[in-house]
């Protein structure tokens, strides 16, 4: 019986501890997903509101085109 155990104890020992590894990996992995899935929130909150600011650029240039007699009213 010893024979057995000197052969599965050092297998299992191995296995636990490369799964302590992936374990470490994963948790590593879900941190930064989270920071991935914080900058793109604020990415598109930036793009929003950049999109609401560019709409707002053609009423502009048509009040600057009228101004400056470019386009018939």
């Amino acid at each position: 019986m010893s024979e057995v155990t000197d052969i599965v104890v050092p297998m299992l020992q191995r296995i636990q501890s490369e799964i302590g590894l992936i374990r470490s990996d994963v948790g590593n992995l879900k941190e930064d997903m989270r920071h991935v899935k914080v900058r793109l929130s604020s990415v598109e909150e930036n793009l929003t509101s950049m999109n609401r600011h560019m709409d707002r650029f053609d009423g502009r240039l048509e009040r600057i085109e009228r101004r400056l007699d470019l386009i018939e009213v």
